[in-house]
């Protein structure tokens, strides 16, 4: 498997991840002292209290993506490691984060790192269990699941709509997506999902039985890598 991925917007991003995290630690303290100053400085409190928890959602959204090593590209990296040479994974180069094409057609990957048991009722996705770490990560460092369905579909239009640039609309092949969960202790109960869902453990094999049940040819894939960034 061939990997290619955005190094320098990863790089980028990473010390976007550094920097406004210290810059949120640096505010919440800045707004802790002031309220100890008296009265007077209680609005410059508050607004900075407003200001750090603001700065600590985008530090915690790109820390989860670009801060932490083994990053989702990289977690993806690893498990699908031994795929046929001829496939190829992108990483932030594509309109989709995590693109693999290949003799099992084209994938979106969404990268969850969650903990505890993930179902799928009543249209909605659920998180539960995980005990005292997963209550107190959901609350301060742990985004939640959301509709990581729509998320999906609307990766798969952006993807059809950059291959229709360079290539005959009916020569485009089918535009899969799938959750995959990286976290060490994760279970995915539901069966009936709208796109499979499945822990990172599982996500070769799923890839070689995909590869087995692939219509399009593979001169197709090739045409679509065609229409990729190289690097």
């Amino acid at each position: 498997m061939r990997i290619v991925k955005n190094d320098r917007l990863i790089a980028r991003n990473g010390r976007i991840a550094r920097w406004t995290s210290l810059g949120a630690l640096a505010v919440l303290g800045a707004a802790v002292y002031l309220q100890f100053q008296g009265p007077k400085f209680l609005a410059y409190s508050v607004g900075m209290l407003v200001l750090g928890f603001a700065m600590t959602q985008v530090g915690m959204y790109f820390s989860n993506r670009w801060g932490r090593s083994p990053r989702p590209d990289e977690q993806l990296d690893a498990g699908l490691k031994g795929l046929p040479g001829e496939t190829v994974i992108y990483h932030y180069l594509t309109p989709a984060p995590h693109l693999l094409v290949g003799p099992m057609g084209l994938w979106i990957f969404l990268p969850f790192h969650q903990r505890g048991t993930v179902t799928f009722e009543r249209d909605r996705w659920r998180l539960r269990g995980g005990g005292f770490m997963q209550g107190y990560m959901t609350i301060f460092g742990q985004e939640g699941l959301g509709r990581p369905d729509l998320e999906a579909a609307a990766q798969i239009d952006a993807v059809r709509r950059h291959l229709v640039k360079h290539m005959d609309t009916s020569a485009i092949p089918p535009i899969n997506a799938a959750l995959v969960f990286t976290g060490d202790n994760v279970r995915v109960e539901s069966v009936d999902t709208p796109i499979p869902a499945l822990p990172i453990r599982k996500l070769k094999d799923f890839m070689r039985q995909a590869a087995r049940g692939n219509a399009a040819p593979t001169e197709a894939m090739l045409r679509v890598q065609a229409c990729l960034p190289a690097a």
